[in-house]
């Protein structure tokens, strides 16, 4: 449980952080699900849960140490640079490699889930009609995702405030992908690559000394957008730690069993071997965004057809992801 603090390095919490940062990233991979692999999950929502009246009442009168320690500061601000220093370097990386190497990383990322459901499932003892019923539930949850097509990009700063709810539901639900859910709204591009490449910008900018960016009314749009969009994360993650501790303390089983079954379902959305079908206009041509990027409606899958080179080197990518996720038992904290 999350009450049950074991010590882990701040290099191992930064680390953690980074996966999960690089997993919320790519859509249909989860952040939550890093975490419940690593170990950290539980320990994730219950600190969050912590941000209440009582550790406002805590910093007001007996200031910021008794808040931090209240909230368990060292795990969370871990966890979070980890994640804010992915954002803005591994996940560019990994932007690259899905564009050059799509079918590779896909394979990668299905291997990941398949260790991640072995991994969970292994520890995972109590089934029974009420988890069971859980189990296949969370897996319609899971694999309906896969046949939602995209919709069209909006800079409303309301609805922005909602995607940034809807985007930190991966870091907190296992197996949904928030990335994924923006991407299907239309929002993928403008939140988590325009806005964070316009920030990036400007923190470039600002480093050498050139201000002109202020007076550049593309970027501070999308400055706006993104701080609209990070209110609404923040919103998100706490909002949603306090639903789920309470779920998980009072139907943990329950809640655990689904956990996994839309972590199986989610394989439909990274199944490696797919065709893009793109959304066309009136004269039948593919449309595009405004930086060039192709609007993908939804994905028609298939089993591979020929076991040539790039067959089999996805499929080891597959076998790779597996042990990847089964190494990380090492990095579990051990329970007293």
């Amino acid at each position: 449980m999350a009450d049950n603090k074991n010590e882990r390095s701040f290099f191992m919490l930064l680390l953690g952080g980074m996966a999960m940062g690089t997993a919320n990233k790519v859509p249909g991979v989860s952040g939550g699900a890093v975490a419940f692999v690593i170990g950290f999950y539980e320990e994730l929502i219950y600190s969050l849960r912590k941000f209440n009246g009582k550790s406002l009442r805590l910093l007001y009168h007996r200031g910021f140490k008794k808040f931090y320690e209240y909230v368990n500061g060292n795990f969370l601000v871990g966890i979070f640079s980890g994640t804010i220093i992915s954002f803005f370097t591994i996940s560019k990386i990994l932007d690259f490699l899905i564009t050059k190497y799509e079918l590779h990383v896909w394979s990668f990322f299905f291997g990941l889930i398949l260790g991640s459901i072995y991994f969970v499932s292994r520890e995972f003892n109590d089934w029974n009609i009420k988890t069971i019923t859980s189990l296949i539930i969370g897996v319609a949850i899971g694999f309906s995702f896969s046949f939602i097509s995209s919709s069209t990009e909006n800079d409303n700063l309301f609805f922005v405030f909602l995607c940034g709810i809807i985007s930190i539901s991966g870091m907190t639900l296992p197996g949904l992908s928030g990335s994924f859910i923006l991407m299907v709204i239309g929002n993928y591009v403008l939140l988590m690559v325009d806005s964070v490449n316009a920030f990036y910008d400007i923190m470039t900018m600002t480093a050498t000394l050139d201000f002109s960016w202020i007076h550049d009314a593309e970027i501070i749009r999308l400055l706006k957008v993104l701080a609209t969009f990070v209110a609404g994360s923040i919103f998100g993650l706490i909002s949603l730690s306090h639903i789920l501790g309470y779920l998980l303390k009072k139907h943990h089983q329950t809640v655990i069993a689904q956990i996994i079954g839309v972590i199986v379902g989610s394989l439909g959305v990274v199944w490696p071997w797919k065709d893009k079908i793109f959304m066309r206009n009136d004269l039948d041509e593919i449309m595009y965004l405004k930086n060039g990027q192709e609007i993908v409606e939804y994905y028609n899958a298939y089993f591979p057809r020929h076991l040539d080179t790039t067959t089999i080197l996805a499929i080891l990518m597959i076998l790779f992801g597996i042990v990847v996720v089964v190494s990380l038992e090492k990095f579990k904290p051990k329970v007293n």
